[in-house]
């Protein structure tokens, strides 16, 4: 019997149409041998020669041709069926893709939106001068699918075998859930993705991801910020970067690749920021300070050069960055900035026009009482002073004197106008309020005057300084690279170019014969001013616990760069007699960070003095114009 009757049924058919082809096929043949259709020509006379006589096809071969083109035919059939079954499964493949992507299961959504997560891309972040201070690094990251892990003890225990880092209790509590995707560990180094995947967990997979590194550490640390497992910033210019568009370009998918991006470049100088924060380390471990900053403000573009608080932090490392000592000091800080303040109290005054730069001041007996209060001289003179008197020898009475001269609210429209009763602004989202009275008095004034009773940020108060310095433009602080047209497109005039040249003619004859000779580092024509103020600790001031600032500008003919230093604590020494107010402290940090980094900024010393600096005190008869050498 048959093994295959049915295809013998179907072959019978077959065989009778092969036969009834293959019988039509064969040519008809007349007798005699002539050829139809030429019966009827006279012999010799009409005929032709006889057409030769078709071969004869062989039955067997006829037969095989007729059933080779049948097959043919029915072959064409075949693949037409065949092409329509395909465009049918590729359809419900396809169907079944785009009915996934809008309508997710469970568990689904969680795979999609952790894949997203891991492909946040970020722009290089560099110096001014191109160096890389931020950019990412492509690795992977490790996961796990809970509903595909049938032995969930099992896969534990290879898992932590081969990443000890790894907790085993919250691993197990991970793969427990009827969640369709969880991370099991991010950031993966090649050894450890090559052991993990030679294990051959099923429902165990990775993703590519990346990993944010910072090559320079904790060199800039609070410029720079830092950024999360998923690439995201948390703080600093990172955080600003995703607060420009960067976070929403990559939740819509719209980054493929950081190449995409173009860098983000900022004002600071790699080569300054470096030498800065040497020095501030050195600082603080000399005068054994609690903490302290640094900075380098461009008073013609507002650009922040060089800005370091420490203790700081190492990006690589960011759970570093919760400590609370770890603040950035310079924008979160606020702080009562001592005499420093004095620079505001003389600018106010002689932009009232109350007071000029030869207005004398009574300061003989040493106190000052108002109301219930005393206020004393710390430098004490006990003799009527100039008002260029009064910054050099640091006096609270003069400065007290200048500020009731202007009255309160011009006092406070002054300070408002020089941006320090609002919120600074800047690229960097860390920053702090100024302290201001509730309610503010003559008292309030008073004390104001001299850096008590307002607390600021000390990079708020720089941009004040930096105003004064410059001509008289308010900028605010950028850590962007900038140009001085750009800058001077934002700036606001809040002085007089005669008040900025009496400023900037105080504060270099305070380096030449006061409080500022710390800094005064030969042939770069600096100026500044020292301020200490008694910390506020449980609402009462500590006389020996003490916050010291240090600002100066060079060269102040033509001031271009402004140079602050603060310190919190520092302590009194042998060689500055027990003393630790700010001259000894931070006015000795400040001067050699100026003496260091000029070469790198191109600020050229000077090595005669400059011609006519200040040629309209000199014409106005001020105190000790002529004799500020420049040296």
């Amino acid at each position: 019997m048959s093994e295959h009757p049915t295809e013998h049924r179907d072959d019978a058919p077959a065989a009778a149409e092969a036969q009834a082809a293959f019988e039509e096929a064969a040519p008809e043949s007349a007798p005699g041998g002539e050829i139809a259709g030429e019966a009827g020509l006279r012999p010799g006379i009409d005929a032709v020669p006889p057409a030769p006589a078709a071969p004869r096809v062989p039955p067997l071969i006829g037969l095989i041709r007729a059933m080779f083109r049948l097959a043919i035919e029915r072959s064409h059939a075949r693949v037409g069926l065949v092409g329509l079954a395909f465009i049918c499964i590729f359809g419900a493949i396809g169907g079944k893709l785009v009915y996934r992507a809008a309508f997710p299961g469970k568990g689904q959504d969680d795979h999609r939106v952790a894949a997203a997560a891991t492909t946040a891309i970020r722009p290089d972040i560099i110096d001014r001068n191109g160096e890389i201070l931020a950019t990412d690094i492509r690795t992977v990251s490790v996961f796990a699918e809970p509903r595909n892990i049938y032995d969930k003890d099992e896969a534990v225990e290879l898992l932590t075998a081969v990443l000890p880092e790894l907790n085993a209790t919250e691993l197990r509590a991970k793969l427990s859930t009827k969640k369709g995707f969880v991370w099991v560990k991010r950031e993966l180094t090649p050894r450890q993705q090559a052991e993990v995947h030679r294990l051959g967990i099923p429902g165990i997979g990775f993703l590519p991801d990346h990993k944010r590194v910072y090559p320079n550490g904790m060199a800039a640390a609070h410029i720079i910020g830092a950024t999360n497992l998923d690439n995201i910033g948390i703080a600093g210019i990172e955080k600003y970067i995703d607060s420009q568009g960067n976070k929403a370009l990559n939740e819509f998918g719209l980054i493929a690749k950081q190449t995409d991006l173009k860098p983000v470049q900022l004002s600071v100088d790699l080569r300054a920021q470096f030498a800065v924060r040497d020095e501030l380390a050195k600082g603080i471990e000399h005068f054994k300070a609690k903490a302290g900053a640094s900075m380098i403000l461009d008073v013609t573009t507002g650009e922040v050069i060089a800005l370091v608080s420490m203790p700081d932090f190492d990006p690589n490392n960011p759970v570093d960055a919760l400590s609370d000592d770890k603040i950035n000091r310079m924008s979160v800080g606020v702080y009562e900035m001592g005499s420093t303040f004095k620079a505001m109290t003389l600018a106010m005054a002689l932009e009232s026009g109350k007071f000029t730069v030869n207005s004398t001041f009574d300061t003989r007996g040493g106190v000052l009482n108002w109301g219930r209060q005393k206020i004393h001289e710390y430098h004490g003179t006990n003799r009527v002073i100039t008002m260029p008197e009064v910054f050099t020898h640091s006096s609270n009475i003069g400065s007290a004197k200048m500020a009731l001269g202007v009255g309160v609210p011009g006092h406070k429209a002054f300070l408002k106008k020089m941006g320090l009763l609002d919120r600074l602004r800047t690229e960097l989202p860390e920053s702090a309020s100024p302290i201001i009275p509730p309610r503010w008095t003559e008292i309030n004034t008073i004390t104001i005057a001299f850096g008590h009773g307002l607390a600021v940020a000390p990079l708020q108060a720089s941009a004040a300084v930096a105003a004064i310095a410059n001509g008289g433009f308010l900028m605010t602080p950028t850590f962007l690279k900038s140009t001085p047209e750009e800058a001077m497109a934002k700036a606001t005039r809040v002085l007089r170019p005669e008040t900025s040249e009496a400023m900037r003619f105080i504060m270099r004859l305070n380096a030449v014969e006061g409080s500022a000779k710390k800094a005064a580092i030969p042939y770069y024509y600096v100026g500044g001013k020292t301020g200490t103020a008694e910390k506020v600790i449980g609402g009462r001031y500590v006389k020996n616990r003490l916050f010291t600032t240090f600002m100066a500008a060079a060269p102040m003919n033509n001031p271009k760069y402004l140079f602050v230093t603060i310190m919190d604590e520092p302590q009194g020494l042998p060689e500055s007699g027990g003393y630790a107010t700010a001259a000894w402290n931070s006015g000795v940090v400040t001067g050699r960070v100026i003496e260091r980094v000029a070469p790198i900024l191109g600020l050229p010393p000077q090595f005669e003095p400059p011609a006519k600096p200040f040629p309209l005190m000199v014409k106005l008869g001020a105190y000790h114009a002529t004799q500020v050498d420049g040296r």
